[in-house]
């Protein structure tokens, strides 16, 4: 009879054992506190309907002892907008997570918004809640929303966009040669991955100072603000004219626009004024053998070329600058230069023989203008000494070696050239600004009557207000001293 109390005491105990040390692998003071990589995970404006961007937080356990949080779930349930991977494991409320001595576990977010119908930025709020030993903490989660009006592989007939909501481009909008797109000013328009806007008929995209128009990518998330190829861009084909693009601006394309196409006849035109492309993977503008006339353009940052004028054509650039200093988004460093101007463009045909297209390049002139970037040569002239060949540079600055002969009156006209000429953009690598600097040796060096002209420079500052008219598009003026 002793031996089987003995046999039950024994199992007894190690019954306790077992169970006494189970509870020994975690912590369980009431009083453990966990600690996160952020208090609030915030999700920039999305468009409703839409998916975010995947953002994370971690979780750390800062003892000795491995913690067992017995539950994390969202406040919201399964009504909440958002989603949760709890360490790789996708649910919304999870059990009995183990988060080992000083090590850590990552929870992963998204969030989708519904369409309100409204015209205005809405907040989606929940929180995510972590019990461990009977002690909450909670993580809050915010996303703002926008409503927005789809298009998607649209062939437009005569319309008129409002800026009563954006508008959201999948795939294609395509404007008909017997149509007119009429965006009027403070509309913003958003492309998704590979979608673009084409031309055939006529786009009138007239913003104003207060209510600019802009063109750009439908990552609203801060990480994509200054990312290119995001879309492809805008492209008016040959035929298409009168196109207009007054305080706009055109961000993170591929191309930004191109203006001309070799496939069909004739050529395109447009007016570009007050405007700016930026952060193109490929060019910021491109045109072939087609008519541009531009003031107070910025077109900056592209990783090829920032503007391309080919085949002929006829070009104005006025107190314009045009600055490239890709770098940040590639390992591959630029070697093209910035500005290329030719009356030839040698392609591919279908056999695979090359090909020369020509065109007579009636004009291209830069007046009171900047090309400048970081090699040492921002020009290329491409001449075939066949056609018509006339470009001015007049009263600029221009990144070209010292070597470079300017003394030519009927191409060069008061040129200031090279690495002493640095404009000094205020920070043209970081924050992406081309304004001048109080040092910047374009200061009040343009001429007058090219200035009087165009008396207000891109950001509504009058060019006749102190000593003289700066080059490019920004015009400093110096704060008197009282």
């Amino acid at each position: 009879m002793l031996k089987y109390l003995l046999q039950i005491l024994a199992v007894v105990a190690l019954f306790f054992t077992l169970f006494s040390c189970e509870d020994d692998r975690y912590m369980t003071s009431s009083d453990a506190q966990l600690q996160f990589s952020t208090d609030t995970i915030t999700f920039d404006t999305i468009f409703t309907t839409l998916g975010s961007t995947t953002q994370y937080f971690t979780v750390h356990n800062p003892y000795e002892e491995s913690v067992l949080i017995s539950r994390i779930r969202l406040a919201g349930g399964d009504l909440s907008n958002f989603r949760l991977n709890i360490n790789g494991e996708v649910g919304n409320e999870m059990y009995e997570i183990e988060v080992p001595p000083k090590d850590s576990i990552y929870i992963f977010v998204e969030v989708t918004i519904d369409p309100t119908g409204q015209n205005l930025p809405m907040v989606v709020q929940d929180s995510i809640e972590l019990t461990t030993n009977a002690n909450v903490q909670n993580i809050n989660l915010i996303a703002y929303g926008q409503d927005f009006k789809l298009i998607k592989g649209e062939r437009l007939e005569t319309t008129t966009w409002t800026a009563e909501k954006p508008y959201l481009v999948y795939d294609y909008v395509y404007v008909d040669s017997t149509s007119v797109l009429t965006i009027e000013a403070g509309t913003k328009i958003f492309f998704h991955k590979g979608a673009g806007l084409y031309v055939k008929g006529t786009i009138e995209a007239n913003g104003s100072f207060q209510e600019p128009i802009t063109f750009l990518p439908d990552r609203l998330e801060d990480a994509y603000k200054n990312i290119p190829d995001q879309w492809n861009g805008i492209v008016l084909y040959s035929g298409s004219h009168n196109n207009i693009f007054n305080f706009v601006t055109i961000k993170n394309a591929n191309i930004g626009l191109q203006v001309g196409t070799i496939e069909d006849e004739g050529f395109a035109s447009v007016r570009f004024t007050n405007s700016r492309i930026e952060n193109m993977a490929y060019a910021g503008l491109f045109a072939l053998k087609s008519k541009v006339y531009a003031f107070n353009a910025l077109i900056a940052n592209c990783g090829f070329y920032t503007v391309a004028l080919l085949v002929g054509g006829e070009y104005e650039f006025y107190h314009s600058t045009i600055a490239n200093y890709w770098g940040n988004y590639s390992n591959t460093a630029r070697s093209t230069s910035s500005v290329v101007i030719s009356n030839v463009l040698v392609v591919s045909g279908e056999d695979g023989s090359k090909v020369s297209l020509t065109g007579d390049l009636e004009k291209a002139t830069f007046g009171n203008s900047i090309v400048y970037g970081n090699i040492s040569k921002e020009i290329e002239l491409g001449n075939n000494d066949e056609n018509t060949f006339n470009y001015m540079f007049d009263h600029c600055i221009i990144q070209i070696p010292d070597t470079v002969n300017t003394s030519d009156k009927d191409h060069y006209l008061e040129v200031w050239k090279g690495k002493d000429y640095d404009p000094l953009f205020i920070d043209p690598y970081e924050e992406y600004n081309y304004e001048l600097d109080t040092l910047s040796p374009a200061k009040d060096i343009g001429s007058f009557d090219i200035a009087k002209q165009f008396p207000l420079d891109i950001l509504y500052k009058d060019r006749t207000a102190d000593a003289g008219a700066d080059l490019g598009a920004f015009e400093r003026i110096e704060k008197k001293n009282e």
